[in-house]
């Protein structure tokens, strides 16, 4: 009995010695880095995106590669406790192009979160923050045949293109911290 006394301290002990050495920073992205010190290791985490999500410009993002229309993109999105992408910088979209071309080693026609069907023209993203941002294609959107669902990484430029929401391509999905 002494035995496991002395060993349930000592295991305690090194627990908090181990805790101590480790101190944590986070930056203004919500990253939290974990440095161990003595041995000048540094571990970069995300403290509030999930496994496999990124953290770009405050928010967290998830490139889906399944093919799905674009309703069934919004849904898949919202069974994880987000929407389709809305992009409101052009470091967002850039951050969103790398986090892609990471993922894929290209760039496939990936949904965005806006769509024009409830008004021709009036473009709004279904997560329902503000439309200020754009990067379309030239003569885009064009509304070729009732494009209604905006794509991304389209011709040579990786602009957007306006196209029809029942078309299978790949996602972005994007969520609040």
């Amino acid at each position: 009995m002494k035995t496991l006394t002395v060993f349930a301290l000592l295991c305690a002990m090194m627990a908090l010695t181990t805790a101590a050495a480790l101190s944590e920073v986070k930056d203004e992205h919500g990253t939290v880095e974990v440095i161990q010190e003595g041995e000048h290791h540094v571990i970069e985490r995300s403290a509030s995106c999930p496994g496999g999500w990124n953290l770009i410009n405050g928010r967290c993002f998830l490139f889906v590669p399944r093919t799905m229309t674009w309703a069934r993109a919004e849904l898949n999105c919202q069974s994880m406790g987000a929407n389709l992408v809305s992009v409101h910088l052009a470091e967002e979209y850039h951050g969103i192009t790398k986090m892609i071309e990471d993922k894929t080693h290209g760039h496939p026609q990936t949904w965005l979160g806006g769509s024009d069907a409830e008004e021709e023209g009036v473009w709004l993203w279904n997560d329902g923050t503000r439309f200020s941002f754009s990067y379309w294609c030239r003569g885009e959107p064009n509304n070729d045949g009732w494009q209604h669902c905006i794509q991304m990484s389209y011709g040579d430029n990786k602009c957007w293109d306006d196209t029809k929401c029942h078309y299978h391509l790949s996602s972005v999905c994007a969520k609040k911290i």
